[in-house]
């Protein structure tokens, strides 16, 4: 599986992984942030934007909550963070 492939598989897993256990939390970036500070060995999944939307999405799990927000500009994520890298980050609306 090549790393774009094994990229958006990470992501769908977890995003099914957050479907099945619960809520997602739609949070404004600068509260994301927070979360990235306190959470700094967490598993970040981003997807930057496509042909309709110029930015960058961002979803990570935080105490047994799965915590999403987008951007214009790329967050600054720790070092120390996992990042997953996918093509795309669908949320049920």
């Amino acid at each position: 599986m090549g790393g774009a492939a094994g990229g958006a598989a990470a992501a769908a897993a977890v995003a099914r992984a957050i479907k099945a256990s619960g809520a997602i939390v739609r949070v404004e970036p600068e509260e994301f942030q927070k979360l990235l500070d306190r959470n700094t060995q967490g598993l970040v999944v981003h997807a930057p934007g496509g042909l309709f939307y110029r930015g960058h999405k961002y979803l990570m799990g935080y105490k047994g909550l799965g915590f999403y927000t987008s951007t214009r500009e790329p967050l600054p994520l720790p070092s120390t963070c996992e990042t997953v890298e996918a093509g795309k980050i669908w949320i049920p609306g």
